[in-house]
């Protein structure tokens, strides 16, 4: 590890991380999902589409897990 880079406050590591992410979300179509990817993701959706359980909301999961806490 870089130490120039340990010497940055916390927060501001968590700012880098953040903008290499955000620059790595931009370019995805660079990373091309490999046959297995590809297959499980296939498989995935396939799986979904048979359950036929939609799921719910965001906000009531989010609800649950804060009063479960």
């Amino acid at each position: 590890m870089d130490t120039n880079l340990s010497r940055l406050p916390i927060g501001e590591r968590i700012r880098l991380v953040e903008d290499l992410w955000d620059s790595i979300a931009c370019d995805q179509k660079a990373l091309p999902l490999t046959e297995a990817q590809k297959a499980e993701l296939d498989r995935r959706l396939d799986a979904y589409e048979a359950d036929g359980n939609r799921g719910r909301p965001a906000g009531e999961a989010v609800d649950e897990i804060r009063r479960a806490l």
